[in-house]
């Protein structure tokens, strides 16, 4: 592979290009075998593969490969090279020898021959890794971003398993904006790895605020976004402390929502997984909280107390006011389940007790202080331990909080 350019031509480039000679180094694992008994050997023995069938080409070819990683030698170059010709003496479509003689072209910094010698590997497959690492770098070296994005999807199409050595890579796109904008074109017309790549993102990035652009993007470019990538996005974003940016995030992905009100009133969202800034369900000692069809049933069993719901708020300073109704709650006056805002990791702010639901037709109402030093909130449903032999339980299929009027 070419050499990586200096350090002021890598801001656009170093996401494709870095790596690229290692991940060279075991392309060949990835090109599917003939079923000969040359071809089973060269997945693991390629030394032994040439010794057994040395007049095969692409076997010869294979050997040559092996010989051009990044720690090779100048002898082993030159050995490599001498195989790749014999190789495609014995087999002209040998595409593993073009390419090996292609990448030496370009190491010794013969453009022009490195380039046919592409274009003629591109020919003979589009599903070798190599040829197609080979491709996304001469296309970063010519600043052709969707040049070098047209292989990578090549690349991630037709090589089994290239995306565990690809998508890490390709995530950095997310820091660059010029990138982004070519990678959101390729990603909205849903290639086959899309969902996948996007998954990853959300699951393993290494910098939250990176998919968070990258994802805002694709949903400004009314590319869908799995529910999972959208929440998991949120929560990297939170547990990196950056909750407003997780909050600016969460806009594009919930149209209209306001930072002074709880989302989602009447629970129509129908969220499969919902982020911190929607209703979640929190099910624990044995308790069981769904939404289902605006509804929120709950249960918790005898002499039981936890959290059942919760939401995550941003509420600036004032006085804010919890109102709902219920169904099914019948609990003595100390085991009726409450209402709590809490500081983010702090202080309670007050406690809002739901009554019997056979009282005040089920609604309910009370209100909370948000002071200055509490920028962030937590709005929980809790339950209390009951006596009685069925628990607790009980549904829900309103509760807004906002600013008391």
């Amino acid at each position: 592979m070419p050499q990586v350019g200096s350090l002021s031509q890598r801001s656009a480039r170093e996401w494709i290009v870095r790596g690229l000679l290692a991940v060279a180094a075991v392309a060949g694992g990835y090109v599917g075998a003939t079923g000969s008994l040359a071809y089973m050997v060269r997945q693991g023995d390629v030394v032994t593969g040439h010794a057994l069938a040395p007049n095969d080409g692409r076997v010869t070819a294979a050997f040559a490969r092996t010989l051009t990683g990044i720690d090779a030698s100048n002898a082993e170059r030159v050995r490599a090279n001498a195989l790749a010709r014999t190789a495609l003496r014995q087999d002209p479509t040998a595409v593993a020898a073009v390419s090996t003689l292609g990448i030496a072209a370009q190491l010794r910094g013969d453009a022009i021959s490195a380039r046919r010698l592409l274009a003629y590997a591109n020919v003979l497959s589009r599903r070798d890794l190599e040829t197609q690492l080979w491709a996304i770098e001469d296309a970063v070296g010519r600043n052709d971003i969707p040049g070098a994005l047209h292989h990578y999807d090549i690349a991630l199409r037709t090589s089994p398993g290239a995306g565990e050595l690809l998508f890490p890579v390709l995530a950095k796109a997310g820091s660059n904006a010029d990138i982004r904008t070519a990678l959101v074109a390729t990603l909205a017309r849903k290639p086959i790895w899309s969902e996948a790549f996007i998954n990853r993102v959300a699951a393993g990035a290494a910098d939250a605020h990176e998919a968070a652009m990258l994802f805002g993007a694709l949903g400004k470019a009314g590319v869908p976004l799995p529910e999972g990538a959208k929440a998991a996005t949120v929560g990297a974003l939170i547990r990196a402390g950056a909750v407003e940016n997780a909050w600016a995030y969460y806009t594009t992905i919930r149209r209209g929502v306001d930072r002074r009100r709880s989302r989602d009133p009447r629970f129509t969202a129908n969220l499969v997984i919902p982020s911190a800034f929607d209703w979640t369900p929190v099910s624990e000692a044995g308790g069981i909280t769904s939404i289902q069809d605006g509804t929120v049933s709950f249960a918790l069993p005898s002499s039981v107390g936890g959290m059942l719901l919760q939401q995550m708020q941003l509420l600036t300073p004032g006085i804010y006011r919890v109102e709902g109704h219920s169904r099914g709650i019948e609990q003595a006056n100390d085991a009726l389940p409450y209402w709590t805002l809490k500081c983010w990791h702090g202080r309670e702010l007050g406690r809002v007790v739901l009554p019997r639901s056979t009282e005040r037709s089920g609604n309910f109402a009370g209100n909370f202080r948000v002071p200055a030093d509490c920028p962030v909130q937590t709005l929980a449903l809790v339950g209390r331990a009951s006596d009685t032999v069925a628990g607790l339980s009980g549904e829900l299929d309103r509760v807004q909080l906002a600013p008391a009027l």
